[in-house]
Formats: C-alpha cells, structure tokens, sequence
C-alpha cells in the first residue's frame, strides 16, 4: 500500500507510463481517462495529469496559471547499480541532466520523464542514505 503520493504534470500521460513502467519498475494502478494515471512503486504512488480544460491536477487555475512539467523538484529512486541504470536509461533514448555525481552519502544521476520532469536516481555510499538499510 502506497504512504506517499506525489504527482508530475506530464504532456503524454502514455508515454509516461511506458516510460515509469518499462524503465523504472513502477506497476500501472489505474488510467481510467486520457489524461489521468496512477502508479506505483512500493510505498510510492506516482499520479500523472496532463494539461487539461476538466477539474482535477491537470485543470488551469482560477488565475489564468496551468500546469506544466518540468523544473528541478523531484523523487528519488534508489538503485543497486547507478552506473548499470544509467547505461540502460541512455540506451533507451532517455535524456540524462549531467552525469553521475559523487556526494556525501550517494552517487546520484537525474533521467527526465518523456515530459521533462526529473527523477533522482541514486546509490547510497553509505547505511544511512539507504531506503532499506541491511540487517
């Protein structure tokens, strides 16, 4: 059962979820409307909304302002292999932001959706930065 939700404003709510399905191991809950999706990976549940004129994540606001993807907020996905993700990402056309880079506690690289929205994903240096520490 999903403990968080977060959404992305995505332009094609089926390309992205071929994209989260096919590369980053999200399974499909729901896409009961063409601009309308849910996923999830363990605890993660991702909602896709794209731009559109019904209620809901994807409508424009009462000032004028709507929704659009991008920018640099985003949720981090751990991997055992950042090296071998990244390889298999670039492979699939995936657009990276940089490349690898070493932190504190993570190795970390940023893949965008097919919209342009980023993931983080990342492998922890050390116990403390992991999702499931071992033991």
């Amino acid at each position: 059962m999903a403990t968080v939700q977060v959404r992305y404003i995505v332009r094609d709510v089926d390309a992205a979820i071929a994209f989260y399905t096919a590369q980053l191991g999200f399974e499909l809950v729901m896409h009961p409307a063409p601009p309308f999706a849910m996923l999830q990976r363990g605890d993660l549940r991702l909602v896709l909304s794209a731009p559109n004129p019904s209620p809901g994540g994807g409508a424009t606001l009462a000032d004028g302002r709507a929704p659009e993807p991008g920018g640099w907020n985003r949720f981090a996905v751990q991997v055992d292999n950042l090296d071998a993700a990244v390889e298999r990402l670039k492979a699939s056309g995936a657009t990276l932001r940089g490349g690898v880079v070493t932190g504190v506690g993570v190795r970390q690289a940023l893949v965008e959706d097919p919209s342009g929205n980023p993931v983080e994903l990342f492998e922890p240096l050390r116990d403390e930065a992991a999702l499931e520490r071992p033991g």
